[in-house]
């Protein structure tokens, strides 16, 4: 088996790098590379992610995302997250659940393409099919900012009717506390090397082949339309009661566009609230783009003495 050294924590980068290995690597051999992202929340190819993501978390802390090419669910990456990939005609997740026992980890498979310690999930994985060979790749939660990772993820499932596949949440755990060992996910890393060594042989890419990782990242999975606008149709329903009465809006979204949305309730205005949704039909569901509109129409015209900011709270629910 071929090892790659992947350095980056770039997670749009990460997600081309791997996309672009399943296809192009030499075939009939296998591959395993271990990596980290940078703090990411990383969703299924086949999720939405208005209705997985706590978009406003992210973006005011920093955290990036990113979709991968597989199925499943949404989960949180950090730099104390370690991943791991396996490329091959006949690869699985368990290798790895050989080398956490190895280390003294008493992992489990489950059914649902997860490893669990104790009953906790450790590690979710997921695979794809492509060019006559499979991808299986997982988190392994080493030290990972769980406050964090419950923040990223905790939108309002209840309020909001999304097709696409909903995440099913887990009680996870990190697996720092069964590896004593291990200071930190460097220290993890380095010991997991250790066990597969005698199974490894090194493989570099080429200068040519990174420079069509460049590319496809840059064309795909850095984008807008691939991270966002995949996200299949979504509609949810606000409902708050400001100074001007009650007000509702409900919104449907698809492929991350505002393709209807509506503003209902007993509230007073001295314009009607048709004009003002038919003014935000059709633009980006993004704050800042929203908030931008929703100032330079007048928030007050349609709603008496309410702000922009207290309109753009309830579409967004803040």
């Amino acid at each position: 088996m071929y090892y790659i050294e992947l350095n980056s924590t770039n997670p749009h980068y990460n997600m081309a790098f791997e996309a672009w290995c399943l296809k192009n690597l030499p075939a009939g051999e296998s591959y395993f590379y271990l990596w980290k992202n940078a703090p990411a929340v990383i969703i299924g190819e086949n999720q939405n992610a208005y209705a997985e993501v706590n978009l406003d978390y992210l973006s005011a802390n920093g955290v990036c995302l990113a979709r991968r090419t597989t199925g499943g669910g949404a989960v949180y990456h950090d730099l104390n997250n370690l991943n791991y990939s396996f490329i091959g005609e006949d690869v699985s997740a368990q290798p790895m659940v050989d080398a956490l026992q190895a280390l003294g980890v008493p992992a489990q498979l489950t059914g649902r393409n997860d490893i669990f310690v104790d009953g906790h999930k450790v590690s979710g994985y997921a695979r794809r099919v492509e060019c006559g060979r499979e991808l299986v790749h997982g988190t392994l939660l080493f030290d990972v900012d769980l406050g964090a990772l419950q923040k990223a993820l905790d939108t309002p499932l209840s309020k909001m009717k999304a097709k696409g596949v909903k995440s099913v949440r887990s009680v996870v755990a990190n697996l720092k506390d069964y590896l004593p060992q291990c200071a930190d996910a460097d220290a993890f890393k380095q010991a997991l090397l250790d066990y597969f060594a005698p199974q490894l042989q090194p493989y570099k890419l080429s200068g040519e082949q990174l420079a069509r990782i460049d590319a496809l990242c840059s064309s795909k999975f850095a984008t807008r339309e691939w991270n966002l606008g995949k996200s299949p149709e979504a509609t949810f329903f606000h409902k708050a009661k400001f100074a001007c009465g009650t007000v509702e809006v409900e919104v449907l979204i698809n492929s991350g566009i505002i393709e209807q949305i509506g503003f209902a309730g007993d509230f007073l205005g001295s314009r009607s609230a048709f004009e003002l949704a038919e003014k935000l039909r059709g633009l980006p569901f993004d704050r800042t783009v929203v908030a931008d509109a929703l100032k330079k129409e007048g928030v007050e015209n349609y709603f008496d003495a309410l702000s922009a900011e207290d309109l753009l709270s309830l579409i967004f629910e803040d």
